[in-house]
């Protein structure tokens, strides 16, 4: 039996511990580190233990899921994080289509959402919702700005694009047809697959047949590479860009000699060694190193995508902090405020600068020309 002297205290435990509970910041992870695009989400995944452990003297803890590179799962993943785990933020999905399906969901529950995902069309053009989208690639007219100057630069006058039907690739197809009419570059043939397609024949002979200087294949991971084999299996002579979402290795390795010579904009990672010293490079560095020491291989640039998001969350925390508590909306509301003054951010993919504009935050320094020779990606002199 309880005394009466006992009560008063176990009542003030039993109001303290909710409290005690939500002090924890809860952060979601959702990858695609199953299905057909895993080469992005496994180093995603594998990235999560390096992520920061705490920020404002506060603890987070990191809850990941895999959505199997399928956008309905995705969703289910979002609705669980934000409804059974009241998480603070979600860093995720992997997919571009699977981002813009739960960008909905962040905005009703005014949860932050960093995406590393490709497609700008996550954070572009803004709107209400996408005012709760944080983007941890470069955008695509960035990446895009450096391989169209490029392209005049070598005297590109045609040029056959071959992208993903899917946000990625319409997106790529929606910029590069901007910027190649400003530099007087005409697209000669636009063609689209999807993913999961197992042969590229038909798209690859109409781009041939349109004998385009250079061909621009838009896609993400894997899928970037049977496009560029069959095009050179077909005797396509021609320069080949990619876009960064082929800057992974099992690039290299999956192309064969069909990727030598390939032409991207992507981040500093992969040519690290040939860069100049800088915040970027140094943050990379160690991002790597640690990453290596746990799996015994590089990471991809995607997995850097997710570090990232980490830093940028770690740098946002202590600002939203003095405006609420972990677990409530208004912590949640003075986070997502808090991303979008990021200033001058060094990270290991560039310099994150948000605006209200701009939830990607990139410039110049984000991208770096990179080629593929002997095998291995080597600065683009």
């Amino acid at each position: 039996m309880l005394s009466k002297k006992m009560l008063p205290a176990l009542m003030l435990t039993s109001l303290l511990t909710p409290a005690l509970a939500q002090a924890e910041i809860k952060v979601g992870v959702v990858t695609s580190s199953t299905g057909p695009i895993a080469l992005v989400g496994i180093p995603q995944k594998n990235s999560v233990p390096l992520l920061p452990e705490s920020a404002g003297g506060e603890t987070i803890r990191y809850i990941a899921l895999d959505d199997g590179s399928d956008p309905t799962a995705a969703v289910k993943a979002f609705k669980k994080l934000i409804n059974d785990e009241h998480v603070d933020a979600i860093i995720g999905p992997s997919g571009s289509a699977s981002a813009m399906g739960v960008i909905q969901f962040a905005a009703e529950s005014g949860t932050p959402m960093l995406a590393p995902t490709g497609s700008a069309a996550v954070v572009l053009p803004m709107t209400e919702q996408k005012k709760w989208v944080f983007k941890t690639t470069q955008n695509d007219d960035l990446i895009a700005k450096a391989l169209v100057d490029h392209m005049s630069a070598q005297g590109v006058k045609t040029l056959g694009l071959i992208g993903t039907a899917d946000p990625y690739g319409e997106n790529w197809a929606k910029v590069m047809a901007k910027l190649t009419k400003d530099a007087g570059i005409k697209i000669t043939a636009l063609e689209n697959f999807q993913r999961q397609d197992t042969s590229m024949t038909g798209q690859s002979l109409k781009v041939l047949m349109a004998n385009p200087d250079a061909v621009l294949i838009a896609a993400p991971g894997s899928s970037s590479v049977m496009p560029q084999t069959t095009l050179k299996d077909q005797g396509y002579q021609g320069q080949i860009y990619q876009t960064h979402g082929a800057a992974l290795d099992p690039f290299l390795k999956l192309g064969g000699k069909a990727a030598e010579g390939t032409i991207l904009a992507a981040s500093l990672m992969l040519v690290i060694d040939e860069v100049a010293d800088s915040p970027s490079k140094q943050i990379a560095a160690d991002y790597m190193t640690r990453y290596k020491a746990i799996y015994g291989e590089n990471p991809a640039t995607f997995g850097a995508n997710v570090y990232d998001a980490g830093l940028l969350l770690q740098n946002a925390i202590p600002t939203a902090l003095e405006k609420g508590k972990p677990g409530t909306a208004e912590f949640r509301a003075a986070l997502r405020d808090a991303l979008e003054q990021t200033k001058e951010l060094a990270a290991t993919q560039g310099v994150y600068n948000m605006t209200p504009e701009d939830h990607s935050g990139f410039d110049e320094r984000g991208r770096e020309m990179i080629t593929v020779k002997d095998g291995t990606w080597k600065l683009l002199n």
